[in-house]
């Protein structure tokens, strides 16, 4: 395979996903790159369509997200917000004043007929994003958090209740009436490699999987497939992917993103801090690969998805490979 010419996919949530996917446009063509962005964090918030984790891509891929949040734009006021607040309004949701631009933006066109995608491409050109992003479905999903309180929306659970109560389960609504938008089930089909990015498994990339044709295209195909494990010595750096697997009956480990993901992947890649679990991954019959992932600067998120595409480069040249994947599916 050469790295020059392939084509990427990435299946990816916020933060983390966007810092991976950002050291891999460093490092290979951006334009090669394809992102499926999750859009079950979506919410309608004063009236406006919000998409936190394709915002938060777009945002990282056109040098404007803010670097201590991971989210939002840099150096932007949150002015409108504090009025809303004078008003007595539940503005709980964090928007920013240039972010708003941006909501503004979805909203009218979303009004006007235009499907998320389109409305995501223009987005994308507008701050020069090279990366094509995709949303996973151009229909209404959105997760939502079983707990003692009730069923919550993920983001009045994430954001307003900052992930305080106990998770009893969670579920993906509308995701079975979906559809995969336009050009996704293709990015997969036709991509020389797959990377999973580190995201959480339940409520970033579960809902990808969710949308019908979407498990069953990555199940199926015969490029590598390369997960790169959100957790880091069983805890997640940022929000509740340990609890939310905990919560679906997988181990925080590891093992357990292990088995989330087996029979969708032939290679993870974990930090070095987990090495230990190195042989319960070969024996779920996935490839493991031992660095570091934390991504605290821009060289860390270069050399992580060096050593994804490594990762790649060997699986794609493997003489055993169709006889592995057909172990995997058993």
């Amino acid at each position: 395979m050469e790295i020059h010419q392939a084509r990427f996919t990435v299946l990816a949530g916020g933060v983390g996903a966007a810092k991976f996917v950002d050291g891999l446009a460093r490092v290979v063509d951006p334009a090669h790159l394809t992102v499926i962005g999750n859009t079950a964090d979506d919410i309608e918030r004063h009236g406006l369509w919000i998409s936190p984790d394709l915002d938060t891509m777009m945002y990282t891929l056109a040098g404007i997200a803010d670097p201590e949040r991971g989210w939002g734009i840099a150096g932007d006021t949150f002015q409108a917000l504090a009025e809303l607040r004078r008003w007595g309004t539940a503005a709980w949701f964090q928007i920013g004043d240039r972010d708003l631009a941006t909501h503004l933006i979805r909203t009218t066109l979303r009004r006007e007929g235009r499907s998320l995608t389109e409305i995501t491409e223009r987005l994308c050109r507008h701050l020069f994003v090279r990366t094509r992003i995709l949303p996973v479905t151009d229909d209404v999903i959105w997760t939502e958090v079983s707990t003692p309180e009730g069923w919550m929306h993920f983001q009045e659970f994430f954001v307003r209740r900052a992930c305080a109560p106990e998770i009893l389960g969670v579920a993906y609504r509308g995701a079975e009436r979906s559809a995969p938008a336009r050009e996704v089930l293709v990015a997969l089909r036709e991509a020389d490699v797959v990377f999973i990015a580190p995201s959480n498994p339940v409520a970033s990339i579960g809902p990808i999987l969710s949308v019908p044709g979407v498990r069953e295209t990555l199940a199926d195909l015969r490029a590598p497939r390369i997960a790169i494990c959100p957790l880091i010595g069983g805890r997640s750096l940022k929000g509740p992917s340990d609890r939310m697997m905990r919560a679906l009956g997988f181990e925080s480990s590891v093992p357990g993103v292990a088995k989330f993901y087996r029979r969708l992947i032939d290679g993870l890649v974990f930090d070095r801090t987990d090495a230990a679990a190195q042989d319960a991954v070969r024996d779920a019959g996935i490839e493991p690969e031992i660095t570091d992932t934390l991504m605290s600067s821009v060289e860390q998120k270069m050399n992580l998805a060096r050593t994804a595409l490594r990762v790649a480069e060997r699986m794609h040249g493997h003489k055993h490979r169709h006889s592995r994947q057909e172990s995997i599916r058993c």
